[in-house]
């Protein structure tokens, strides 16, 4: 008689969450939509904000996440803002001080996943890889936009953010052992998005913009007549340049195998309040990937 065949053994799922500052809230409707479905990921890394959910997404805090970033009001995130004009606009000292005592903040070692956070060494522009001490710490430095955070110490080394090398960490999961790598990209239709609508007057407004709260709160007036894109405007369009393109280069090299991509022009870099938006969109992406998605598993041998 012959034997029967084994059944092919389960891979290893990794998620790779994506960098791009507001917009990251995204990766919160995207993983509920992963759960509910049955695809829960036997390890998760991420990228900046990415690098943030992810470490509350592993440490059994997304719910209490997801409440909060629900409730930020514009006035929320600008007393988060804590001003200076060392090495970037805002320190971001009371924003990890904020997660550190309302969040996880153990060590990376202890968390129930391996997770894993991608910053950049801003002298020789390498990627680093934080897998172990603090989950503040690695998310402090993961996030430190170069130009908005000021840049955090480490091992003698200035880290900045990581999405300077690795914006959707793929490279990364691989390395810690996933055999099947779902990535979420945060930066797919972005190009353009701070230019492509702005007034030709400034007297036009309907309201103040989170960019037009930070420029007062900098004492930087603005003219009311047509004027060149605002200085926080041009940083937000030439990181988003920056971002899409790498995301296309390293992706290219080191694809996914699969990627969820939330349509998210319509959110600012610093647009935190607008967590709902971004959630939805999240979940939204995730619902039209994951027919694929589970079809790919169960062609691997995985138990959605």
């Amino acid at each position: 008689m012959a034997k029967a065949k084994p059944a092919p053994a389960r891979p290893r799922i990794g998620l790779a969450l994506g960098g791009g500052s507001a917009r990251g809230w995204a990766h919160i409707g995207a993983i509920r939509v992963l759960e509910e479905a049955g695809v829960r990921p036997d390890l998760v890394c991420g990228t900046s904000i990415g690098a943030l959910v992810g470490a509350a997404y592993v440490a059994g805090e997304l719910d209490r996440l997801e409440t909060w970033v629900r409730s930020l009001k514009l006035q929320t995130v600008v007393s988060f803002l804590d001003f200076t004009l060392g090495g970037g606009l805002i320190k971001g000292d009371k924003l990890i001080e904020f997660f550190r005592a309302h969040f996880v903040d153990r060590d990376i070692r202890e968390l129930e996943r391996p997770y894993g956070a991608v910053a950049t060494d801003l002298a020789r522009g390498r990627e680093i890889w934080l897998r172990e001490g603090g989950v503040s710490d690695a998310v402090r430095a993961s996030i430190a936009l170069p130009g908005l955070f000021t840049p955090v110490v480490h091992d003698g080394t200035w880290l900045v953010d990581g999405g300077l090398v690795n914006p959707v960490p793929v490279s990364l999961a691989r390395a810690m052992g996933a055999d099947f790598v779902i990535a979420i990209d945060l930066n797919a239709d972005i190009l353009g998005r701070h230019l492509r609508n702005a007034p030709a007057s400034r007297t036009r407004r309907a309201k103040p913009t989170l960019a037009d709260t930070v420029m007062a709160q900098l004492g930087i007036e603005r003219d009311d007549g047509p004027a060149p894109p605002a200085m926080l405007d041009v940083l937000a369009s030439s990181i988003n340049i920056m971002q899409v393109l790498i995301t296309r280069s390293r992706l290219a090299g080191e694809p996914a195998d699969a990627i969820i991509a939330p349509p998210l022009a319509s959110l600012g870099l610093m647009e935190f309040h607008r967590a709902t938006v971004a959630i939805e969109a999240g979940r939204r992406a995730a619902e039209a990937a994951l027919p694929q998605i589970l079809e790919r598993l169960d062609g691997l041998g995985a138990s959605a």
